[in-house]
């Protein structure tokens, strides 16, 4: 787009799209299938802590879920545009909400719909809320190390993001990468089990909220190092691949309550 605006993007009409409402019903197995795909007891099958995960002892349950996505911010780069998505989740015959998911997607190409002197910045979210910490230069407090399997993200795609990217050599390799890589967010899941692992000793009842910020690709197969840092009831974290010593993915989780073995 040209740099002194274009009067093919308007902005306005981005931020007033309406997304269709998308009813999803969620089972047993699609919730052991995303458990596995993070890795769950894949260095132990019979590990207590996480078995309830992948195993239902009590049956089949079921939930049905409703999301109703919409554009909360966007805003002019340049040479690209960042646009950020807000999904709220309801349980459906309860209209109980359930959760808020909240992405940013830079859109290269995109930017240069503004004038460069006011670029175009719109959100509806407070600039506190974005804001990441720094990672601190003192020795982190809990340590996890774990190997991606060289199938993990064929085995995370199965629960719903078929992206060829992560599964297609052809693609990857137009994408500039040497092989498929990993979702990002089954790296975000991996690091998410490390610190309910060693911060929360197990209970996951103890996680308020999950921010992070992708660096850069992982490849299935490669070792994840998870570096955790408390500070009162929060906990900044950092993932390294071991293989590259290269960070992938930094950010915090909030918790509820602080676990009482710290």
């Amino acid at each position: 787009m040209a740099g002194g605006g274009s009067s093919e993007f308007d902005p306005e009409s981005v931020i007033s799209y309406k997304f269709p409402e998308i009813l999803y019903t969620y089972t047993e197995r699609d919730a052991a299938i995303y458990a596995l795909g993070i890795g769950a007891c894949g260095n132990d099958a019979v590990d207590n802590k996480e078995l309830k995960y992948v195993y239902n002892a009590d049956g089949q349950e079921f939930i049905q879920i409703l999301n109703k996505a919409s554009v909360a911010g966007l805003h002019d780069k340049g040479k690209a545009a960042v646009i950020e998505i807000e999904i709220a989740s309801y349980e459906k015959e309860s209209g109980e909400p359930l959760c808020m998911n909240r992405m940013s997607i830079y859109l290269r190409g995109s930017g240069g719909f503004s004038k460069p002197s006011r670029p175009y910045s719109y959100s509806r979210n407070p600039s506190n809320q974005t804001a990441f910490p720094k990672i601190p230069k003192s020795q982190p407090f809990a340590v996890f190390e774990e190997c991606t399997q060289a199938s993990q993200a064929l085995l995370y795609r199965l629960s719903g993001d078929y992206n060829p990217l992560h599964s297609d050599p052809l693609v990857a390799s137009i994408a500039g990468f040497s092989r498929p890589i990993l979702h990002g967010l089954c790296t975000l899941g991996f690091a998410i089990r490390a610190i309910i692992g060693r911060i929360c000793r197990g209970d996951r009842t103890l996680i308020k909220s999950i921010s992070g910020r992708f660096l850069l690709h992982v490849y299935p197969g490669e070792t994840l190092i998870t570096e955790m840092w408390p500070e009162a009831s929060r906990v900044i974290y950092q993932v390294k691949v071991k293989e590259r010593n290269r960070a992938v993915l930094v950010g915090f989780v909030d918790l509820d309550r602080i676990s009482s073995s710290l």
